[in-house]
């Protein structure tokens, strides 16, 4: 069968941050495939009926991409980013990694999913909790839950640091695809299932160690993706990522049934609460609305020393690397306030004097008593 030999055994393939081998065994009645994966030592195997079709999708997948990427060479010390029309005509966002290329959606969930039929796994988990407090029982203090089993595959392990090597428009960026992607997804695309841990759709509402987990996943998508969006100069659609993301911290934050799940995400708070405000405030600017953008900078300051005095750590807040890029964009934007016409004419005034040019200063006095107090 020719299809059987573009499948073969420890044929290594990457699907996004994941690297499998896939070998097919077309002798067996119907066709097997089996996916052996290896994340941070270790392995997974999913099994599944393999079609012709699927077979046609593998062996497309084998694929020499040296003239596509040699095509858009790989820059050192910038984001490579670029907006290009799909296909299906929608435009798309790609990333030019020094390994390869990485394609988002400009809109809904980066990677063109829907699960359960929603647009994103956290839409799909607010309408869980939306319907367990339309049921007339509020939702299960997760503090009230027995503490779930540690997972088998060890813990979720992130960064001490943000960063990763690659440059982003502000420190360096979060690597998050370090965290918990310890497993390959399940067959239905490494979505918690509908009645998994809970047992069932039904209140109390709380999320499981592994609707958490697909959680931070899905973050991560929108992080990769309002990085580049921030590069694009969207600024819009970063103010929409980010707020996307602030609303899942805080969704793992009350409802995660353990205590890691629930402060697990919380790290990476001011980073986002930076990049949202700093989008805000690019977005003010590009309408020539300074004060506007002073205030977004200043609200996003107080988020921050909200959130250090939260942590009882008070002292990191002057020292904090967000902080200190909103506050060295809020100095740049000083100078560009737009000055009263009243604080024009004094300043014009003391010139005049300083001048010795007393007639422009007496019809600048005069100017001056015709405006009204402020």
């Amino acid at each position: 069968m020719p299809l059987q030999s573009s499948l073969r055994p420890k044929d290594w393939l990457v699907f996004g941050s994941k690297t499998c081998a896939i070998w097919a065994d077309w002798e067996e009645t119907p066709p097997f495939c089996t996916v052996f994966s290896d994340f941070a030592g270790t392995p997974k195997i999913s099994s599944y009926i393999a079609s012709f079709e699927t077979a046609d999708l593998l062996s497309a997948m084998d694929v020499d991409l040296t003239k596509i990427l040699s095509q858009w060479p790989f820059e050192p010390g910038k984001i490579n980013v670029r907006l290009i029309e799909g296909e299906d005509g929608e435009h798309k966002i790609q990333v030019r990694l020094d390994l390869g290329i990485l394609q988002m959606e400009l809109d809904w969930r980066p990677d063109g999913v829907r699960p359960h039929g929603f647009d994103s796994l956290l839409e799909y988990y607010e309408s869980r909790l939306d319907q367990a407090m339309r049921g007339g029982e509020p939702p299960l203090d997760p503090e009230e839950l027995v503490e779930a089993e540690p997972s088998q595959s060890g813990e979720d392990v992130l960064p001490d640091e943000p960063g990763d090597g690659t440059p982003m428009p502000s420190d360096a960026p979060i690597d998050l695809d370090d965290m918990g992607e310890d497993n390959m997804p399940d067959n239905d695309g490494g979505f918690a299932d509908e009645e998994s841990e809970t047992g069932q759709d039904a209140v109390p509402f709380v999320l499981t160690e592994s609707d958490c987990r697909a959680l931070r996943e899905e973050a991560v998508q929108y992080y990769h993706r309002y990085v580049s969006l921030l590069v694009l100069e969207d600024f819009d659609r970063v103010i929409r990522d980010t707020t996307r993301n602030l609303r899942l911290l805080d969704l793992c934050g009350e409802y995660a049934q353990t205590e890691a799940d629930r402060t697990l995400l919380e790290q990476f708070r001011p980073y986002i609460t930076m990049m949202r405000a700093r989008a805000l405030a690019s977005q003010a600017l590009r309408d020539n609305e300074t004060k506007a953008a002073l205030h977004a900078i200043d609200e996003g300051i107080e988020t921050l020393r909200k959130y250090f005095a939260d942590q009882d750590s008070s002292e990191l807040f002057e020292s904090s690397n967000e902080v200190q890029t909103l506050m060295g964009m809020r100095d740049s934007l000083i100078p560009k306030l737009p000055v009263s016409q009243k604080s024009e004419l004094r300043q014009r005034l003391r010139r005049a004097i300083e001048d010795e040019n007393y007639e422009l200063a007496s019809i600048l006095r005069d100017e001056l008593k015709m405006l009204p107090d402020s």
